[in-house]
């Protein structure tokens, strides 16, 4: 199993505008130290942003990008199942309604 170590975060509520969108839409600033044997390891740390939305009884995430904290560069990876699993329920335990 990952090893995903939440080390800070910010959020914030996106508003939409257009009013297109249903339900409530959060921006997440995650910031994660992962295992040295992993590939997104770095020594500033990895962040991902990440879109979680509540809609309802419905809550997920909708999307996320990682990105490398020292130079904001977007990183072309995925999460794994469990990593993912991790910061879905970081964001549900987190999110302010």
């Amino acid at each position: 199993m990952s090893k995903l170590e939440i080390i800070e975060y910010s959020m914030g509520e996106l508003i939409d505008p257009t009013g297109i969108l249903s339900g409530r839409r959060f921006e997440f600033r995650v910031y994660v130290k992962f295992d040295e044997e992993d590939e997104l390891y770095t020594e500033q740390g990895t962040g991902i942003r990440v879109i979680y939305a509540i809609d309802g009884d419905e809550a997920k995430i909708v999307s996320y990008n990682l990105f490398d904290r020292a130079t904001d560069e977007i990183l072309d990876f995925s999460l794994e199942d469990d990593e993912e699993a991790i910061l879905s329920a970081f964001c549900e335990e987190h999110v302010e309604e």
